[in-house]
């Protein structure tokens, strides 16, 4: 039986409201001490006392939760030794100690810092450092553990906590199993086929009820020609447990019923681009978040690409009917990524806001999408490689966007996986130059930080390299899992 912290209400609310601990995200990864009914009795005797210490009593029923790797200190090490060595800091094996983590099979890397559990899209990017260090054991067994919470959830969730099941993050898995397969060869493909098509199935939930009359449910949404595209969303319409208070204060500030604005503030969570100016109306104020109007165009890069393997994999086992049909799916996604998403005028792809029927205005690193995942013309790649190296190139690397937000995945962060999408989708149409410009840019910055700190960052500040990276509901962290595999990776 998974346990839920919003079983524990009221006391649920009365902890995150009350700021007694300083990341919202504390209290959720807490461990109950007592059963949840006995800690919830206890509570309702003792709250009217003169004398009652909320946080004296959450310390007395709750086990802390555990940060072992803040810690960890590099010495002399080589920024290269460090990162070897902090694979196994990061890993965690298999636990049962309760609480809101969904146990998982087999050993994972978790980012680090306050993220204590293995995250979707960012154990990818960890992959591309463990493939070069090595670690096949590793990759497989972190496919392994996404395979299982497919089988037994029906998609992954975010992360593997139970405050994230309402959403899930940008579908990767399939890049998971091509890296996989890179390395154990094309049965691999076989062997994850049905995890893979449960995986389409979840995002595609839905798509057989879309219609003129009825545009969009859950992840899916029918544009005016027809086609079928996505969206991110989450099935909650509540404050994230884990970031309570701070969606109830921007609720407050909203003009939409605070149920659409808790779905919004979900669904950018699910994008992995908690917060950006590309989920907001005004491009500034999080309280104009909009984010399921939009149809992001990364995200249908991604369900392209799941779509082509499934294809591929079909054809491998011989299934030519089945081959057929996804690959019918891939195509006409493709035309609509190119007609909805595509801006001749400013040479670069955009998201799609699917209610005002027209391009979202927001320059953003989910415009070289296309040309990682081989979507863009020879044309289209040459327009983005010059937007890219005239607007978001800075001495530290790629911006996220344009815009100064004082939100993290905004201008001056950058991230490590998107400098690796936009170093890989350049070098696939032969823009090897800027590619390896990008990759020094951002390495030096990296390098720069490591020496002053003996820390890899989760972002880094690419416009002042004086300044470390900040903004968004937490500070910076350190770790940390994808910029460790980036690094690697881009070595």
């Amino acid at each position: 039986m998974l346990f839920h912290i919003e079983s524990l209400s009221p006391l649920y609310e009365a902890v995150q409201s009350s700021a007694i601990f300083p990341d919202s995200k504390y209290f959720t990864d807490c461990v109950p001490r007592h059963p949840v009914a006995e800690i919830l009795a206890d509570y309702e005797k003792e709250k009217a006392r003169p004398d009652f210490d909320l946080k004296a009593f959450v310390e007395a029923r709750f086990a802390p939760p555990k940060n072992p790797e803040t810690y960890y200190q590099s010495g002399q090490k080589t920024i290269t030794e460090h990162l070897q060595t902090l694979w196994n800091v990061l890993t965690r094996t298999p636990d049962s100690r309760g609480g809101t983590l969904i146990p998982l099979p087999y050993p994972y890397i978790v980012p680090g810092g306050r993220f204590r559990e293995i995250y979707y899209w960012d154990s990818y990017f960890t992959m591309l450092g463990l493939q070069v260090s090595g670690r096949t054991d590793l990759i497989q067994n972190m496919v392994d553990n996404f395979a299982h919470l497919i089988d037994t959830l029906g998609f992954i969730p975010n992360g593997n906590r139970t405050y994230y099941l309402g959403r899930s993050q940008p579908p990767f898995f399939v890049a998971m199993v091509g890296l996989l397969a890179d390395v154990k060869g094309p049965a691999i493909w076989q062997q994850y086929r049905p995890q893979l098509e449960k995986e389409y199935r979840f995002w595609m939930s839905g798509e057989e009820d879309l219609s003129p009359e009825n545009s969009t449910h859950r992840r899916g949404v029918r544009m005016p020609d027809g086609a079928i595209l996505n969206r991110y969303w989450d099935d909650r319409d509540t404050p994230r447990p884990e970031a309570y208070i701070e969606d109830v204060h921007l609720a407050q500030q909203a003009a939409n019923p605070p149920a659409v604005t808790y779905r919004h503030i979900r669904a950018a969570a699910e994008s992995g681009w908690d917060f950006s100016g590309r989920w907001f109306a005004d491009g500034q104020n999080m309280a104009t978040i909009q984010t399921t109007d939009l149809v992001p165009v990364d995200l249908n890069c991604l369900l392209l690409h799941l779509e082509e393997s499934l294809a591929n994999a079909h054809d491998l086992a011989g299934d030519a009917p089945q081959a057929g049909s996804y690959q019918e799916k891939a195509q006409r996604r493709r035309t609509a990524i190119l007609h909805y998403c595509w801006n001749a005028a400013a040479g670069f792809f955009f998201d799609y806001n699917h209610i005002r029927q027209t391009q979202s205005e927001r320059f953003t690193l989910a415009g070289v999408f296309p040309l990682f995942f081989n979507v863009a013309t020879a044309e289209q790649a040459q327009r983005v490689a010059e937007c890219v190296e005239q607007k978001f190139l800075h001495p530290g690397g790629l911006a996220t966007t344009l815009a100064a937000t004082g939100q993290q995945w905004d201008a001056p962060n950058g991230w490590a996986p998107l400098q690796w999408m936009t170093y890989q989708g350049l070098t696939n149409y032969g823009h090897t130059e800027l590619a390896a410009k990008i990759r020094r840019h951002w390495m030096q910055n990296n390098e720069k930080v490591y020496a002053e700190t003996g820390k890899m960052m989760e972002k880094y500040n690419v416009t002042d390299l004086n300044l470390l990276a900040g903004g968004g509901e937490y500070p910076n962290q350190d770790g940390f899992g994808w910029t460790n595999g980036v690094y690697l990776g881009m070595r």
